[in-house]
């Protein structure tokens, strides 16, 4: 294993910063929805009818992974809420039905996310300015990034660098730091800092509106958003203002200029002393001018607790900032200043006087907070509670603190209001969610009926207890007799104090880390006799991930594995449709019937062989009817499906087509030779392709021509039509495809440059009869053998949009004939055209072309159209749509367009779709296969409800499923069957909402999507809540069972915990005497630990709890294994179950731990005796780690390994080493070889040699370095060692006695390294498929014993680590430094430099740059291909070379 490559295949899901701003549209593009009158009784109205208001985009990172949502809220009682039946997630809140999360662009950086602020442009809600985002990343690198319409994305605007030789200075020699660089923005956008090397402030001014750039003006005028800017940037040293250790610093609100408020230690304290010294922080406000560079210091306080941590700022009117630490709050104005003690730790600076505490006790270290109102702020705790604190603000001054307890929820890693009635809970621990909340003022305010119901939707009626409650009970409580009197003379007192709120849940985001550890099982539903890549379906991940309260397994399967129904042997099938038939429909049915449709059950299959049609109906039975109908069913059929609102079904065949009520002919049509004046050669052309879209039907023939069959609704008949505006060109057609443009609002007539009108035309059709408005538009979208995209409006045939070369992939498509792209793209076409001529010869690159087109707009609110082609070497290109209306006015462009081509022109272009554009979307999970010339049968079968989800199923070699969630495509491959070749959905009383595929092997399957899995995910997700945390599991074959190691936090009293305490051996007796008697009967949160033995569910159900092994108090399981051992007495071998654990009493008691052996029966029908011990042993150390080795076992126990025989009885010590590890992290064990991973002292390399009886080291790292995770990595005859550290890196070690550098073999040797930007914590060691039945692969390359390593880390990535032949990895290797530059990169981020080994200030020697970086190269299939042409050339290979190395590579590594 020389040579490697790191592939991601999940991606990050954790997420770690999150936050709102106006990116994608400004304030004022929100108009009210009820025009409010401003008058004074407003606030006498009940407070249920609060208008939304403007509601920003989200924006969330998680890792490397940069995602921007838009919001979409759906008003109860408008268009879309009446067409929706389902009952939204939440109820009915606040006169809003529903919200929902759309994405609106995800990127993939080349470097973790540390830190991201929203610089936003002050003004009232009719500010026509954007926000712009502010990442900060490892070190001292900014980016400023903001949305751009024209490419629907995100443009870097300016970026800032402080490290590197000349800023050296900055780190005052200290080489590691504990935190990245924290970025926070001025409130009102006219700067922005960034903390950098724990000292530097940076200073990033805004720039002013309308100042400085060149044509902001001009773009003010034309309506056009400008985002906010940054000018400039300056250091400020912090340490030449006297702070040191700087813990926090924030922007406040109610200055002139901006002011920052920084938290900061003068000197510091330790455990020791903090009873002594303990009030050391202070908080600096500095005001802040950008323009003179200066900081005066305005005002401070000091005296604050050790442990503050967190600085939030109070927004105006009231101002200020609170200080949050473990134990107390403060509130600090430059006037005013008040705290509040949140539990009995709370002290005083001086002791004398005495605090107002909180009536509950919470402990705050690791809350975090954001604004609900601004008086009323939101706490997350680290118990994932909700906490309302409120500021009692008496209009001059902030009199105390009001702290509540709400709901319950996620462990939080970051909260953000979105609007004036959202927030959204990020997390790393949990799914992340989107939370509606509403406010009443006081009980009474309410009506009752309200309350009711938003507590009970959700079945969730505790909540609405607690909320009840929270009205009177806790608020009695908070407040004291001696304030009582407050209430008579300051009404405005009470009001603050008795706010309610009320929350609904209304969407979440899927997270299935931080993955601790996982094992790999076999499905429930596998099927044993699978070969080769099908049999990867066989398997799952079983994933230990979350923490606490949101403690899960996640089982993950990279692929689908639909739930069979019935199979039937079919074979020579080449398409099968199904069809609808209602004879009762009337000609327009009320729109009641409408809304039934999509429960209308299927009543015909059609199967369409080699040489005869098949039908059948699909009644409860599928029974074959092909005798008694008028079908035709002596040829094969081309296409069937639904006209004129599926009372009618047409069948088109090669020469004909028949139109059919039920099973009788109604019409049957011939189709015509095209110009049968050229009788020569046109007499064979028969239908090739067929389209339908209700009333009409587009073909495509043989001979490169088109016809249409255009229906009339009224005699349910067809005629057929040539398009005019095909007659006379020669231009043949590669590929074809209708779009239907449905729904209300028919969306590419927004695309149009009358778009003014179409809205209004939209209003009037369905505010009359509500029946045809949903008719919509269709349109016919053509591409051509030259490689050209035409939209073509039906029946008329005017070309509404075209492009050239679409074929070869751009990022964007805009329509020819608008200005703006005549200058961009001429100019690359031209050049390339020479170019393409020189490499042509060398690829056969003319055959290049569109072999299939679909574009589908699925039904939603906001839902735009998707293209997608299929070219002939396999590489699906797929876009999304938008609209972006240019600055240019509309006669620009016709002067323009009638300029270049005739003046025909001009009355043309007024109907195009000139604000049309599209953006290509990266694909990542599929596989390419190249289409033969014979087989062109359509691949991509849409679908709108297969078990609830939409999408499309792409056929062929490699099927996989297409899913759109939240306007993003998730692709998921079926692998289980190997190649698919006809697919159509089905739906009737015995398989609801399912599909029929048949297989190449002639098999046809009648199916249903498995309905546990969240499908809205890199990978199918199913997870299986714990409640508490779980460490580790392993997979029991023989039973199918996954034991766990969990652990569930538990209250304990003190006394209790600290008895715990004393060492058995000595028996020395506690002296509680310094703790006084209250104390000792508080509570104390300790961990308790079982190891759990679950076993997945047969239909695929909850998982059950089989039997629980209880740990001893005080006593952590570190490690569960399940072991073989070889018995001596029996002489036979025993699969037992191993568990290694360890007491944990404080630093006072000499450690010790136990080895626990368990059998776990074979009886299945009683579960009391499922397990049972069979031994246990107290030895020295913690046991952290167990292996079984050639049938012994070895035990990691503190600073020593031993080896053990299992005699049945006991386990005998025969071999021991007595390594310098400190922990044993990991074992892993390959025939007589072991590699152990120790948390300091990097990794060992040992044998056994059975007839001495000795383990031997055989080489050792010397340098120093905090394992994660270790594994073998085997590629044919070679061993390499792989290890990952805590400083997100990956190494891989060789061990080469006979090299004179490894001092005669003591030294493991470096083979590559790379920085991974994630804790790997598990490596799992899986065989590489064969990718050698395919052609062009040497015979003896594919070596058969080779392994690939997949990992998963803390933010819920997993990826793999692959062997690579050298010549492959040369070539892939130069490949990646030309993409270095090739590729724009988001963010300006350098991908070369995030992947360099970070050793954080530890000597370290580079090792050799062996492992190439495929989420580098996955962006050469985005390319356009003239770039992914040239490039090839420059290094000397070609594009179809190196996609099928790419393919291969996704191909071998294809696993679950």
């Amino acid at each position: 294993m020389s040579y490697a490559a790191y592939k991601m295949m999940h991606w990050p899901t954790g997420i770690e910063n999150c936050a709102s701003g106006f990116v994608t549209n400004c304030r004022a593009d929100f108009t009210p929805q009820i025009p409010l009158n401003q008058t004074d009784d407003l606030e006498s109205d009940w407070p249920s009818r609060r208008g939304i208001g403007p509601v920003p985009n989200l924006v969330v990172t998680a890792a490397n992974v940069l995602e921007l949502y838009v919001v979409r809220v759906q008003e109860e009682g408008s268009r879309e809420a009446r067409t929706s039946t389902d009952v939204k997630r939440g109820g009915i809140m606040d006169g809003v039905s529903a919200v929902s999360l759309e994405l609106v662009c995800s990127y993939r950086l080349h470097g973790n996310v540390e830190s991201m602020a929203v610089l936003s442009i002050g003004g009232g809600d009719g500010s026509r300015r954007r926000d712009s985002i502010i990442l900060a990343f490892q070190d001292a690198k900014i980016s400023v990034l903001e949305f751009d319409d024209s490419i629907h994305g995100l443009r870097t605007t300016s970026m800032h660098c402080f490290e590197g030789p000349e800023w050296l200075h900055l780190k005052r020699g200290r080489e590691s730091f504990a935190r990245g660089p924290l970025v926070k923005a001025d409130p009102q956008g006219r700067c922005s800092g960034v903390l950098v090397y724990g000292l530097q402030m940076i200073m990033l001014k805004a720039a002013q509106a309308g100042s400085g750039f060149v044509g902001e003006d001009d773009a003010f005028g034309s309506g056009a958003a400008v985002s906010a800017r940054v000018e400039s940037s300056y250091i400020i040293n912090l340490r030449d203002l006297d702070m040191k250790h700087i813990k926090d610093f924030i922007f406040v609100h109610g200055y002139i200029e901006p002011v920052m408020v920084v938290l900061h230690e003068r000197e510091l304290t330790w455990a020791g002393r903090v009873s002594w010294k303990h009030h050391t922080c202070m908080i600096s406000a500095l005001s802040i001018s950008t323009t003179l560079k200066q900081h005066p210091l305005i005002w401070s306080a000091a005296n604050l607790p050790h442990d503050a941590y967190k600085l939030l700022a109070v927004p105006s009117p009231i101002g200020g900032v609170l200080v949050i630490s473990a134990n107390m709050i403060h509130y600090h104005s430059q006037s005013a200043s008040c705290a509040l003690a949140l539990n009995s730790y709370a002290v005083s600076f001086d002791n004398s006087q005495e605090l107002p505490r909180s009536s509950f006790n919470v402990e705050l270290d690791a809350a975090n907070a954001t604004w609900l109102l601004n008086d009323v702020a939101l706490l997350s705790t680290k118990t994932g509670e909700l906490l309302l604190l409120t500021l009692v603000y008496d209009g001059r001054v902030v009199q105390r603190l009001d702290l509540s307890k709400s709901k319950a929820s996620v462990l939080t890693s970051g909260i953000t209001t979105i609007g004036n009635s959202l927030f959204f809970l990020g997390s790393r621990l949990g799914d992340s969610l989107l939370v509606q909340f509403s406010i009443g003022s006081g009980a009474s305010a309410l009506p009752s009926g309200l309350k009711e119901e938003v507590g009970d939707i959700e079945g969730d009626v505790p909540l609405a207890k607690r909320m009840r409650r929270s009205s009177s009970d806790a608020l009695q409580d908070t407040v004291g007799s001696e304030e009582l009197s407050l209430y008579g003379s300051a009404p405005n007192n009470s009001e603050s104090a008795q706010k309610t709120f009320l929350f609904a849940v209304r969407d979440s985001l899927t997270n299935v880390g931080p993955l601790k550890d996982f094992s790999y099982g076999l499905r429930i539903n596998a099927d044993a006799n699978a070969t080769g890549i099908a049999k990867q379906s066989n398997y799952e991940l079983v994933c230990c991930s979350g923490h606490g309260k949101n403690g899960s397994l996640c089982v993950l399967r990279q692929s689908i594995r639909p739930e069979m129904i019935t199979e039937v042997e079919l074979t020579g099938c080449k398409g099968i449709w199904t069809v609808y038939h209602k004879s009762t429909r009337g000609h327009n049915a009320d729109s009641s019937k409408i809304v039934a449709d999509d429960d209308e059950y299927h009543a015909y299959l059609i199967i369409s062989l080699e040489a005869r049609t098949m039908v059948l109906e699909t009644a409860d039975l599928l029974t074959e009817v092909t005798e008694s109908v008028d079908y035709y069913v002596q040829g094969r059929t081309i296409a069937a499906g639904n006209l004129f609102g599926r009372r009618r079904v047409i069948q088109v065949f090669e020469r004909g087509a028949r139109i059919l009520d039920g099973s009788f002919m109604t019409q049957e049509l011939s189709i015509p030779s095209p110009n049968s004046e050229t009788s020569s050669g046109s007499d064979n052309s028969t239908v090739m392709s067929v389209f339908i879209a209700d009333p009409y039907v587009l073909l495509r023939m043989t001979d490169g021509s088109i016809l249409l069959l255009v229906g009339d609704p009224a005699t349910c008949t067809v005629s057929i039509n040539s398009p005019t505006a095909f007659e006379g060109s020669k231009k043949l057609v590669s590929a074809c495809s209708l779009y239907h443009d449905k729904g209300p609002e028919p969306w590419l007539r927004k695309a149009s440059s009358d778009a003014w009108l179409s809205t209004g035309i939209g209003e009037s059709i369905d505010s009359a009869d509500g029946g045809p408005h949903d008719q919509g538009d269709i349109y016919c979208v053509i591409c051509y053998a030259n490689g050209a995209l035409e939209i073509f409006d039906v029946p008329n045939f005017n070309c509404v949009f075209s492009v050239e070369k679409f074929a070869s992939g751009r990022t964007h498509l805009v329509d020819a004939y608008s200005q703006e792209s005549s200058e961009d793209s001429e100019k690359p076409i031209n050049k390339s055209s020479e170019e393409l001529a020189g490499q042509g010869r060398k690829e056969n690159i003319h055959n290049l072309k569109v072999v299939e087109l679909a574009m589908q707009r699925w039904p939603g609110n906001h839902s735009r159209p998707f293209l997608f082609g299929i070219l002939t070497d396999g590489t699906i290109l797929c876009y999304h749509a938008f609209l972006f209306e240019g600055p240019e006015n509309a006669s620009k462009i016709e002067g323009s367009a009638s300029g270049q081509n005739s003046a025909g022109l001009s009355n043309v272009s007024a109907s195009r779709l000139r604000n049309l554009r599209f953006i290509r979307v990266s694909l990542d999970a599929y596989t390419r296969e190249e289409t033969s010339n014979g087989t062109l049968s359509q691949r991509i079968t849409i679908f709108k409800n297969i078990s609830g989800y939409q999408g499309f199923f792409l056929s062929g070699l490699r099927p996989a499923w297409f899913m759109v969630f939240r306007q993003r495509l998730r692709i998921h491959p079926q692998i289980c069957d190997g190649s698919i070749v006809a697919f159509t959905v089905l739906h009737n009383v015995n398989c609801n909402h399912g599909f029929i595929y048949v297989t190449s092997q002639g098999i046809l399957k009648i199916c249903q999507m498995p309905s546990t899995s969240n499908y809205d995910n890199y990978w199918p997700v199913q997870k299986i809540p714990l409640r508490g945390t779980p460490h580790q599991v392993t997979y029991f074959a023989e039973r199918n069972l996954y034991p766990l190691i969990v652990s569930v936090p538990v209250h304990k009293p003190v006394n209790q915990v600290l008895s715990s305490l004393v060492d058995q051996e000595v028996g020395h007796q506690m002296d509680n005497h310094n703790l006084s008697s209250d104390e000792l009967h508080r509570t104390y949160t300790v961990d308790e630990f079982e190891v759990r033995i679950m076993e997945p569910e047969k239909s695929g159900g909850p998982w059950e709890t089989k039997a629980t092994i209880p740990m001893q108090s005080s006593e952590n399981a570190l490690t569960v294994r399940v072991v073989t051992l070889f018995n001596t007495t029996t002489k036979e071998n025993e699969t037992l179950l191993a568990i290694g654990t360890a007491y944990v009493q404080g630093e006072d008691v000499a450690a010790r731990g136990r080895v626990l052996l368990y059998s776990i029966g074979r009886s299945t029908d009683n579960n009391q005796n499922l397990v049972s011990e069979v031994y246990s042993k107290e030895l020295k150390g913690a046991i952290s780690a167990l292996a079984s080795l050639q049938g012994h076992l070895l035990i990691a126990s503190g600073p020593k390994i031993i080896l053990h025989i299992w005699t049945g009885s006991e386990l005998n010590g025969i071999a021991f080493y007595d390594a310098p590890p400190l922990y044993v992290v990991s074992l892993n064990i390959v025939k007589n070889f072991i590699l152990l991973g120790d948390v300091h002292k990097s990794i060992y390399f040992l044998s056994w040699k059975e007839q001495g009886a000795q383990l031997s080291l055989l080489a050792k790292d010397f340098g120093s370095l905090d394992c994660f995770a270790t594994e073998f990595l085997i590629d044919g005859s070679t061993l390499s060692l792989m290890v990952s550290d805590e400083q997100k890196n990956i190494q891989i070690f060789y061990y080469a006695p006979k090299m004179s550098e490894s001092w005669k073999g003591q030294k493991l040797l470096s083979r590559a390294e790379f920085h991974v930007g994630a804790h790997v914590t598990k490596f799992l060691r899986l065989q590489m498929l064969s990718t050698s039945g395919r052609t062009g692969a040497t015979a003896g390359s594919d070596k058969t014993n080779r392994f690939a390593l997949l990992f998963g880390t803390l933010d819920g990535s997993i990826g793999c680590i692959a062997p690579l032949e050298e010549l492959t990895f040369r070539r892939l290797q130069s490949l990646q430094k030309k993409l270095v530059d090739a590729v724009p990169h988001v963010a300006g981020l350098n991908p070369r430099s995030f992947r360099h080994f970070r050793s954080n200030g530890k000597a370290h020697r580079p090792g050799p740059d062996s492992i190439v970086d495929c989420e580098l190269l996955c962006h050469y299939e985005m390319l356009p291909l003239e770039e992914q042409l040239e490039i090839a050339h420059q290094i000397g290979t070609t594009r179809s070379q190196i996609l099928s190395n790419l393919n291969d590579l996704t191909l071998g590594t294809s696993f679950l």
